[in-house]
């Protein structure tokens, strides 16, 4: 498993989703390649991916809830 340190876009952007339990939120990345992977945001600022996919803070495009 793979941890990325989430920046202030990202981090203010989960501070405004609800939940999916105590302290993290299961959601969906979109990689600016497209590709969409799964992963657990911790605490609104670190992002547990799931999978092997290797990227960086900046290949994100975007990341939702699921």
């Amino acid at each position: 498993m793979m941890t990325i340190k989430l920046s202030n876009r990202w981090i203010d952007k989960m501070k405004n989703l609800p939940e999916s339990g105590m302290g993290y939120q299961n959601v969906k990345v979109k990689l600016n390649n497209g590709v969409i992977v799964g992963g657990v945001v911790m605490n609104s600022d670190s992002l547990d991916v799931i999978g092997n996919v290797a990227f960086g803070i900046d290949d994100i495009a975007d990341i939702d809830l699921l």
